[in-house]
């Protein structure tokens, strides 16, 4: 639209979000994508006040997984140490009362 500034994406930007509930084998794929649709998913994760983590080379490997694929064993470890301290961000802002 006239006199708005456009919005530019970084195209290899990936984004990728994952599911963990009690009970589950282990964390499964909620959303990917890169580009704009990476950008959709981490401003709609700001937006829900959700937790994110920065690991542009962890992204990219479990971008290459499907939506609903759980991930791979070799995986467990590092979102693992990832889910603990979102846990205790989580923790954290609670006390802090945010």
């Amino acid at each position: 639209m006239a006199g708005e500034k456009e919005k530019t994406f970084d195209k290899n930007k990936t984004a990728v979000a994952l599911s963990y509930e009690a009970g589950d084998a282990a964390p499964k794929i909620l959303a990917s994508g890169k580009g704009y649709v990476a950008e959709q998913i981490i401003e709609e994760a700001k937006k829900a006040d959700v937790p994110f983590y920065q690991d542009n080379e962890l992204a990219q490997t479990l971008s290459k997984l499907n939506i609903g694929d759980a991930i791979p064993p070799e995986l467990y470890e590092v979102v693992a140490e990832i889910l603990v301290f979102v846990n205790d961000m989580e923790k954290l802002k609670a006390k802090l009362g945010r």
